[in-house]
């Protein structure tokens, strides 16, 4: 697992996830389903990305974000009434 404390420590994740991976930026621009300067500013740890398509890419690599040390909804109810 890997400890992310900013956006530049995520870029850098996300920068060896995809190199690991043998993709290019342009790759993984299309797997994501965003552009290529979005890739760009995503591993230079841009902190004004879009969460939604950080997701998307995340999801495109195979991995997937865990919260840990926060107290989550015990519901799906719960979370349709906060807006999530």
């Amino acid at each position: 697992m890997t400890h992310i404390d900013s956006t530049l420590t995520l870029g850098a994740a996300l920068r060896a996830a995809r190199k690991q991976l043998r993709l290019t930026q342009s790759d993984l621009a299309l797997a994501a389903g965003v552009g290529v300067r979005f890739i760009v500013d995503l591993e230079a740890g841009k902190p004004t990305v879009r969460l939604e398509q950080v997701l998307r890419v995340i999801d495109a690599l195979g991995g997937r974000v865990q919260l840990s040390g926060l107290s989550g909804p015990t519901s799906a109810t719960e979370v349709d009434r906060h807006g999530a």
